[in-house]
């Protein structure tokens, strides 16, 4: 295992990023702009709040923004279903979706367990 030395280094922020990137394209056409802008900002968050948890000096700061990462994982899981309800988002995408978010909602949970017990 290499040294994390920034949170590019993170595989989680790796996943989340690429996972904001598929829920943008996924929904690039999607008319509902409230839908899509809820989303879109809820899946921004998840890369953006280990990032900024990540560069503060605290690690009681970087547990905090994991835990609200995995808040807006949760956000994304529910409004994932809406969207597949609402045939925004079809049924292979959402399993993929889905099954990517349940990652890193898990990926979240393991650093969060390691930081409070480790650091």
């Amino acid at each position: 295992m290499s040294k994390i030395e920034k949170f590019e280094d993170l595989i989680v922020w790796q996943n989340a990023v690429n996972l904001s990137t598929k829920i943008y394209s996924t929904l690039n056409n999607c008319k509902d702009f409230s839908f899509r802008d809820q989303i879109c900002r809820a899946s921004v968050s998840v890369p953006s709040n280990i990032a900024e948890g990540f560069e503060r000096q605290y690690n009681k700061e970087f547990i905090q923004f994991l835990f609200i990462a995995k808040g807006s994982a949760g956000e994304i899981r529910t409004q994932i279903l809406i969207g597949k309800n609402l045939g925004y988002i079809s049924e292979d995408n959402y399993e993929l979706l889905h099954q990517e978010i349940l990652k890193i909602s898990s990926q979240l949970y393991k650093l969060i367990k390691i930081r409070k017990n480790n650091f």
